[in-house]
């Protein structure tokens, strides 16, 4: 799950990292009024939305007047941003951040991701700050500075402000550099995150170190009990069909494919969309239903599949185990009655009573390709697709 900057800056100054103040905006009004009340004489209008390169995209620009204020934020919202993170279509900006500017001396870089060869948190920090961190892995892996944190200890003094010297942070502001690196780490852990990133991370003309910029995502697997991070969900910022999938805890993600899948596992769910690549065709979604589904929870599977307008045809591919081949069969059939299927079908299923689930679909009447393993039915669904 993900939330906006401003809301990210909520957070890290829950735990002691300073911020610019701003105020989080829904109309002209409101952003004009913000700029007011924070005073001084310059301001920076944000777009937020759930991607970065908001800047090269014309999601940012620093206001010098209040009605240069309006004249941006007229601008930025409602308008479709398009990053490099967003795609070709972009996305639309319902919201913005009005903030105080800030005298800048150095832009910096630190985040915080999970490390999984390590099984520890690693805090990455780098001197060129401002820049994407995967282009300064590419071009200058050695400006990139690495520590991967104890559990036991969390981040120490003594690691903090090794990484605040070498990534040029004066020895007048490493205190407070060893707070803000602190804090990033106590946000990180205590909110479930699975990557947190400051980008910049500045140094100010008065030697205060400041997160000009915030982003976090978060393990969905423990929303549960994160309520407060919960509350903070935009569903405007993402797709419909996932959050529809969500209601029935189907895992979906859309792609940009022809071919439906419908899959019980996430490893199977990955390589079925491989061998479809392989054979010639191309994926219209990633579709987990998982273990313990059914009838009802298969049926709304194809639901959603078939609310792509560029579907073309559908793969079930079932490995029967905690999930019965002759469950997901009846799913199958009631779906296609309940839908009124209208593009071709093809079914693989194999495991626990998988005779029985293929005599269920044979019985069923229903224009039904079967597959007898993934490469047939992969051959199968990308002709069908192709209307061969």
């Amino acid at each position: 799950m993900k939330i906006h900057e401003y809301q990210g800056k909520e957070i890290l100054r829950e735990f002691g990292v300073p911020t610019p103040r701003g105020e989080a905006c829904f109309s002209v009004d409101e952003a004009v009024a913000a700029a007011q009340k924070l005073g001084g004489k310059v301001w920076v209008v944000k777009a937020q939305i759930h991607a970065g390169g908001r800047g090269k995209g014309g999601g940012v620009k620093v206001a010098k007047s209040p009605d240069e204020v309006r004249q941006f934020a007229g601008q930025i919202l409602g308008m479709q941003l398009v990053t490099h993170q967003t795609g070709p279509e972009g996305q639309k900006v319902r919201r913005l951040l009005i903030e105080e500017g800030a005298q800048i001396v150095k832009e910096l870089y630190v985040g915080m991701v999970v490390d999984r060869a390590s099984q520890r948190v690693a805090l990455l920090a780098s001197s060129e700050g401002g820049m994407e961190i995967e282009e300064v892995a590419k071009h200058t892996p050695e400006k990139i500075h690495t520590v991967r944190i104890d559990p036991t200890t969390g981040l120490t003094g003594a690691e903090a402000s090794k990484v605040a010297r070498d990534i040029g942070i004066p020895d007048v502001a490493n205190a407070e550099a060893v707070k803000v690196l602190q804090g990033l780490y106590r946000a990180f852990v205590e909110k479930d995150a699975m990557l947190a990133e400051i980008n910049p991370l500045i140094v100010t003309a008065d030697n205060r170190v400041v997160a000009l910029d915030a982003k976090f995502n978060f393990d969905s697997n423990a929303l549960y009990r994160r309520p407060e991070i919960v509350a903070m969900r935009d569903l405007d910022e993402e797709d419909p069909a996932e959050i529809e999938a969500s209601k029935f805890d189907l895992s979906y993600i859309q792609l940009d494919g022809n071919i439906g899948c419908l899959v019980n596992g996430a490893g199977l769910a990955m390589a079925t969309m491989d061998i479809i690549k392989l054979y010639g065709g191309s994926p219209a979604n990633f579709l987990d239903v998982g273990g313990g589904a059914t009838k009802e929870k298969v049926a709304e599977a194809f639901k959603l599949m078939l609310k792509n307008p560029e579907l073309r045809a559908i793969l079930v591919n079932i490995f029967g185990g905690i999930m019965k081949c002759d469950v997901i069969a009846e799913g199958v059939v009631a779906a296609a009655r309940e839908v009124n299927l209208t593009v071709p079908l093809v079914v693989r299923l194999e495991g626990t009573n998988v005779e029985l689930g293929k005599k269920i679909l044979a019985d069923s009447g229903l224009p039904i390709i079967s597959g007898n393993d993934m490469a047939d039915a992969a051959q199968k669904v990308v002709a069908a697709a192709k209307g061969k």
